[in-house]
């Protein structure tokens, strides 16, 4: 009995201990920018916890160190083009880039260290989005429809090949619904489910790394074909959030944030009315208990301490994209540069 009762006391006294996620309370962020050059960057990825990745306009690519920001850059071309990339992710092996419209070109690391095409795409109406990986082995880039559906491309070899999901597989597409190539994060995975947020205001959702799907409703407007949900990001399986609006008119804080606390099945608006107005990223804060949101644009950084019921500007800097590498540092990137945000 007195055994049961110590490693009963053991349990406790460890559970008691254990850090509890609060939200971070931040009042500032601290800017500095550890990359300039003639490029609009949209698209950053972490490969590991000292390597920032990222590809963009020019057919400009390269690395950060995060210990040291030195920067390695290239630049990819394809015969006489010189794509955009606005959408980039990782495997444990590989680092991928994708390029927006006719022809969609998709790169992966190659074996004789120059980036490999292992994907083209040509036709009128081609136009990729964003892309992320579930795994190791399996992989998804999305673009805008055509056809009648979105354009969904899979992989489940690393990478190595990537093949088209046929409209027969897919709901039902709207006249002219895409996604926006704003920030790659118009896609979301958490296990084996994956959200991927459209133009049209709809999220397509795959419960089993897109082998089926079906259509969630989000209320952001959506009534010109500036206005949709730029960027989704989840805490965990049930907890996400959705940003958008129009980046013609940013101010507008209405109908353009949304929360959902049941996976997607449900949302509801947050802060109406009320700022932020357009953004083109959003993310929750690491270890925050799904309190801490950040939202950021070419307008500013904005941050929510409590699920996006209210937001304080932290910062009129203008960024297009940011990841967080832990939970108070992340990194951004904007129009010719990438920086660390330091959050206090």
């Amino acid at each position: 009995m007195d055994k049961l009762l110590f490693v009963f006391g053991i349990i406790v006294l460890v559970v008691s201990c254990a850090p509890k996620e609060t939200s971070h309370n931040f009042y500032s962020v601290q800017i500095e920018t550890v990359f300039k050059d003639s490029v609009s960057l949209r698209a950053i990825t972490f490969l590991d916890e000292t390597t920032l990745a990222f590809a963009g306009s020019n057919g400009i690519y390269g690395s950060v160190d995060l210990g040291t920001h030195k920067v390695r850059t290239n630049i990819q071309t394809h015969d006489t083009l010189i794509p955009e990339f606005r959408a980039v992710a990782h495997t444990k092996t590989d680092f991928f880039m994708l390029s927006i419209a006719n022809p969609a070109l998709l790169y992966k690391t190659g074996t004789s260290g120059e980036m490999e095409l292992v994907y083209r795409e040509d036709g009128e109406g081609v136009f990729y989005d964003a892309m992320k990986f579930w795994n190791d082995r399996e992989g998804i880039a999305i673009g805008d429809s055509m056809n009648g559906c979105l354009s969904i491309l899979i992989t489940r070899d690393g990478g190595n090949t990537w093949n088209k999901v046929p409209c027969s597989d897919l709901p039902q597409g709207i006249d002219g619904e895409g996604a926006f190539a704003s920030s790659n994060t118009n896609i979301e995975i958490m296990g084996d489910s994956a959200w991927v947020a459209t133009t049209e205001s709809r999220i397509y959702f795959s419960p089993d790394k897109g082998k089926t799907w079906k259509i969630q409703t989000v209320p952001i407007v959506n009534t010109k074909p500036t206005e949709g949900i730029y960027s989704v990001d989840f805490y965990d399986t049930l907890l996400g959030v959705a940003i958008g609006g129009d980046y013609t008119n940013p101010n507008d804080p209405r109908n353009n944030k949304a929360l959902t606390m049941d996976g997607g099945t449900s949302w509801k608006l947050i802060a109406n009315g009320n700022p932020p107005g357009y953004k083109s990223c959003v993310q929750f804060v690491p270890n925050s208990g799904g309190e801490d949101i950040v939202a950021l644009g070419f307008s500013g950084i904005m941050y929510s301490n409590n699920m996006g019921a209210s937001w304080t500007s932290l910062s009129d800097e203008g960024f297009y994209t940011i990841r967080f590498l832990n939970d108070s540092i992340a990194y951004a990137a904007g129009k010719n540069r990438i920086a660390k945000l330091t959050f206090r």
